[in-house]
């Protein structure tokens, strides 16, 4: 048990390794960091903002990780990973101590070793996004539920709506609905519906209210219609109902996120089941009965690991917006699963772990390297550019995708450059996905012509800036990357 501890803490630590080396990435790790900043100088902790406007994403408690992270470390790109993770740490403990008590050391110890060494929970572990800390609010409330039932404790049931209530804060409705209907599911198929009368409905609700409510309310207070209408309308129904990622509408989407996000380890399940399948076959028809026969022979733990797991995936395949790490909370269950799965091989468990050791730390290094390379992360340099030429009164601008990294690191106001009639038609009323925007617009006609101009062109409006603009006013001085550039930065210098 002590060697097995030691594994963990060393997996654990690594989640941490190489932090400092990644700086935020756009379009999406910087508006958590940027939103988190802007709360932290503006003293406002409630309202999460952008740009100096109200951003309703998501709720606010991953902006409280954030903001705390500033105050522990200052901005930096250590102090904005820190907690992600650092509930990565946790998540893998949680599986280590719930596999444990549903089973035994050993499938606690090597579930917790899967699920750290699975390629898609390393990489959520090293990026700025709330899915991370939904995974152990979330999947601790399932199992608070479990030992409250498994073990008649049922006051675990109170614990299990508190942290439903920091997952609702977390990530929205979804904290407590997912739960709840996994929950709802697994009793059902037991036959044991008569337990909803025991999980403390009104009660636990009261500890719910008391935890998630009053964050929303303060919220409705202060903003009314505009939080409503654009938290659970854009981001909650719009985005269950219109797809924001249509390339990736596949019924294989998430089956196909389990292969490549539970690598190495899924390599070895589809080895050993094939095997086992092959060497078991039977005719078609007898599917059916063996099935039932598999689900009945099954122990109360396993069949709510793989009720929580499939409905995981089941769900967000419905959803019309999918995302790969949509389906994070259903690894703890399979990361079990798997282990139990794959108790018989021990030689295989070791070369897995080995090679998902290897795997992970060439995320970290080689990937998080070539994302460099490749300009996910050129705002950092042309931010560092525009702090070395700049005077302290200057107007920053960008056209072509707003790379919004610039901003975070320059701790400067930058405009998205447009005609008045383009930014005049991005100022939708309706509920669509340009309703998303909030950054600062500045029409191009109004572009001063005198003055420190700073321009950021983005790779997407290379061949735009010749016809759009007079190049002999503006002058070069960097870009980023310098064999592939994403960004480039232009000093305005007028001739006249």
């Amino acid at each position: 048990m002590t060697r097995h501890l030691g594994v963990l803490l060393l997996l654990s630590v690594m989640f941490f390794l190489g932090s400092n080396a990644l700086p935020v990435s756009d379009p999406v790790e910087v508006n958590y960091a940027q939103t988190a900043a802007e709360m932290w100088r503006s003293g406002d902790w409630v309202s999460p903002q952008i740009y100096g406007n109200y951003w309703y994403d998501k709720p606010v408690f991953f902006y409280w990780e954030l903001i705390l992270s500033y105050c522990l470390f200052g901005i930096s790109d250590f102090g904005v990973r820190f907690f992600p993770s650092l509930f990565a740490a946790g998540g893998v403990w949680l599986t280590y101590f719930f596999g444990r008590r549903i089973y035994d050391e050993k499938t606690g110890f090597w579930g917790a070793v899967i699920l750290a060494t699975s390629l898609i929970y390393w990489f959520v572990a090293k990026i700025i996004i709330t899915d991370m800390s939904l995974f152990v609010f979330m999947n601790g409330a399932l199992i608070a539920f479990y030992g409250g039932y498994s073990r008649k404790k049922r006051g675990l049931y109170y614990l299990g709506y508190f942290l439903a209530a920091l997952a609702t804060l977390t990530k929205g409705p979804i904290g407590l609905g997912m739960p709840g209907l996994i929950i709802l599911l697994y009793l059902a198929l037991r036959h044991d519906l008569g337990e909803l009368k025991r999980l403390k409905i009104f009660s636990g609700m009261l500890i719910f209210l008391a935890v998630a409510a009053p964050w929303y309310w303060q919220m409705y207070a202060l903003h009314g219609e505009d939080f409503t209408g654009t938290f659970f309308g854009v981001h909650n129904v719009l985005r269950a109902t219109v797809s924001e990622h249509e390339k990736w509408n596949h019924w294989y989407f998430y089956l196909t996120i389990w292969f490549l996000g539970m690598l190495p380890w899924s390599v070895g399940v589809v080895k050993t089941a094939v095997t086992k399948m092959w060497a078991e076959r039977r005719v078609g028809r007898e599917l059916l009965p063996r099935l039932r026969r598999f689900w009945a022979e099954l122990s109360p733990a396993t069949q709510f690991l793989i009720v929580w797991a499939v409905f995981v995936n089941a769900f967000f395949q419905c959803m019309a917006t999918k995302y790969p790490t949509y389906s994070l909370p259903a690894f703890l269950p399979l990361a079990l699963l798997t282990a139990r799965w794959l108790a018989p091989y021990g030689q295989m468990k070791k070369i897995c772990a080995g090679v998902g050791v290897g795997l992970c730390l060439l995320v970290t290094s080689v990937l998080g390297f070539q994302l460099w390379q490749d300009g996910h992360f050129a705002g950092k340099h042309i931010a560092a550019a525009v702090k070395q030429e700049a005077s302290a009164d200057y107007l920053l601008v960008s056209v072509g995708d707003y790379p919004a990294s610039v901003v975070y690191y320059t701790g400067h106001p930058m405009y998205a450059l447009e005609s008045r009639e383009a930014i005049a038609a991005k100022k939708t009323k309706t509920m669509t996905w340009d309703s998303k925007n909030v950054m600062p617009f500045m029409a191009k006609e109004d572009l001063p012509s005198k003055g420190s101009v700073y321009l950021v062109l983005e790779e997407h409006a290379f061949k735009r800036f010749p016809t759009e603009f007079k190049e002999e006013e503006w002058q070069f001085i960097t870009e980023w990357p310098p064999n592939k550039p994403k960004l480039k930065l232009y000093r305005h210098s007028p001739t006249s």
